[in-house]
C-alpha cells in the first residue's frame, strides 16, 4: 500500500494549490477537500498559506510518510508551530461544525476567521486534465454497468429489488458506493423510480423525489412493483475513483418503447432535446442562468412546463457541477450568477414527472470545452426495454 501522504504528483498538487490561490493561512479538514488537495483522506488537518507549501497535521493513520508531516493528538497541538497566533485564519465555515471552528480559533489564537469554503469550491469547479480523465473513466464504467440492467430485471420485481441488483452490479465492477454531497442531503447509491412514487416530494434538494422505504431516508425507491408497460428511471452511483459522474437513463417493462403512452415518449424526447440544445449553447463565458432559461423555453414549447423538474414539488435547477461531490459549482439555475468556464464539469438533468406515469428524462455529465459541452457518459439515450 502506498503510504505517501500525498498521492498526487507534485505538479498536480501545485496546480490545485495555485487554483486555490490562498491569500493567507487556511486549514482544511473536510474529507472532500483533503482528497482534492492530496488524493487521499486522513483524520487531521492540512495547512496551506500563500507560499503553497502544505503542512500535514495527522491524527490517523500513523504510518503516512513524505511531505511536511506533524503527528498530533488534538487540534490545539498545531499551535506549537504558530506561537504568535493568526490575525486571520481561513476555515471551511460552510461545512465545519461551529464547535470545531470555535475550538480551532481559540486553540490557535486566531483573532479573525474567514470562510475558505467558497475559495476551494471555486477551485474545484474548474477541473484539471487529470480530474477530467478520471471523470471520463467513471463515465465509461458507469455506462457499461447500465448496459447490464435489462439482464437484471425479473417479472414482478419492485423498484427496490431492481435497485439492489444494480447496486450489486456496480459494486462488483469497482464502484466505491459512496455518494458524497455538499449540504444536508443523504442518498444511498442513487435512485430508481417507477410509477406514482416519482411524484412523492422529498425533503432533499434533488431533481427527483420518491417516498423511500423509511422516514429515516425519505427519498427514492419505495418498494413499488414495476408494472407492465411502465417506465423506470435509473439514476445510480458513478463513483469508481473518488470522482463521480451523474447519468440517468430510462427503461420500460415492455418489449418495445413504442408500446409506451405518447405522453411518456413526448416527455422523454423533450428531455433529450433540452440536453442537446444546452450542450450546443454551453460555451465558455455563457451565463448559467441562460442555460436554465433555454431549458424552460423548450419545456414551454412542448407544453410540459407543469411537469418540468417535478410536479407536486419542483426542483429549482436543471443542472449542477459535479466532481468529488455530486453537487458542485456551477449550478444551472434561474438566479445563478455563475458563468461557464472551460474545464467545468456539469450534469444536466432535465426531467419530468407525469402523473399516472412517473419520472421521465435523461441525464448526462458534460465537460465544458471551447466547442460546447462534451458528453462523457456514453450510454445510449433511448428508452431500453427490460424484457
Amino acid at each position: 500500500m502506498n503510504t505517501s501522504i500525498c498521492l498526487l504528483s507534485p505538479a498536480e498538487q501545485q496546480l490545485r494549490l495555485q487554483k486555490l490561490n490562498p491569500a493567507g493561512p487556511m486549514i482544511f479538514c473536510d474529507p472532500a477537500n483533503l482528497f482534492y488537495l492530496t488524493g487521499r483522506i486522513f483524520a487531521g488537518y492540512l495547512y496551506v498559506s500563500s507560499d503553497l507549501k502544505p503542512v500535514y497535521y495527522i491524527k490517523r493513520p500513523l504510518e503516512l510518510t513524505g511531505g511536511d508531516i506533524r503527528y498530533i493528538r488534538k487540534p490545539e497541538d498545531i499551535a506549537a508551530d504558530f506561537p504568535d497566533g493568526f490575525d486571520t485564519l481561513g476555515l471551511e465555515l460552510s461545512s465545519m461544525p461551529a464547535a470545531d471552528a470555535m475550538r480551532l480559533q481559540k486553540g490557535l489564537n486566531a483573532r479573525e476567521l474567514v470562510n475558505a469554503s467558497p475559495l476551494i469550491m471555486a477551485a474545484r469547479a474548474v477541473k484539471t486534465p487529470l480530474e477530467i480523465s478520471l471523470l471520463e473513466e467513471d463515465g465509461i464504467k458507469q455506462a457499461a454497468c447500465y448496459g447490464r440492467i435489462p439482464g437484471l430485471f425479473q417479472s414482478g420485481m419492485t423498484d427496490i429489488e431492481l435497485q439492489a441488483a444494480i447496486e450489486y452490479t456496480l459494486r462488483l465492477n469497482g464502484c466505491l458506493g459512496i455518494f458524497r454531497t455538499n449540504g444536508p442531503m443523504e442518498l444511498h447509491m442513487g435512485s430508481v423510480l417507477t410509477g406514482e412514487n416519482a411524484d412523492e416530494p422529498s425533503p432533499y434538494d434533488f431533481a427527483m423525489g420518491g417516498h423511500g422505504i423509511s422516514p429515516a431516508l425519505p427519498v427514492g425507491a419505495s418498494g413499488e412493483e414495476i408494472k407492465p408497460d411502465s417506465v423506470v428511471m435509473v439514476d445510480m452511483n458513478g463513483c469508481f475513483n473518488g470522482y463521480m459522474t451523474d447519468m440517468t437513463r430510462m427503461y420500460c417493462n415492455a418489449s418495445s418503447a413504442s408500446q409506451l403512452n405518447p405522453r411518456v415518449l413526448a416527455a422523454w424526447e423533450c428531455s433529450r432535446e433540452i440536453c442537446h440544445a444546452l450542450a450546443q449553447a454551453g460555451l465558455p463565458g455563457t451565463e448559467a442562468k441562460r442555460l436554465y432559461e433555454l431549458a424552460v423555453e423548450i419545456a414551454e414549447r412542448h407544453k410540459l412546463t407543469a411537469y418540468f423538474m417535478g410536479h407536486r414539488q419542483h426542483a429549482g435547477f436543471v443542472g449542477h457541477g459535479i466532481g468529488i461531490t455530486v453537487n458542485e459549482l456551477p449550478v444551472i439555475a434561474p438566479r445563478s450568477k455563475a458563468v461557464l468556464a472551460e474545464g467545468n464539469v456539469i450534469a444536466l438533468e432535465p426531467k419530468f414527472v407525469i402523473p399516472g406515469f412517473g419520472a421521465i428524462g435523461i441525464e448526462n455529465t458534460y465537460v465544458v470545452t471551447p466547442a460546447g459541452l462534451r458528453c462523457i457518459t456514453p450510454a445510449p439515450e433511448e428508452i431500453t426495454p427490460l424484457i
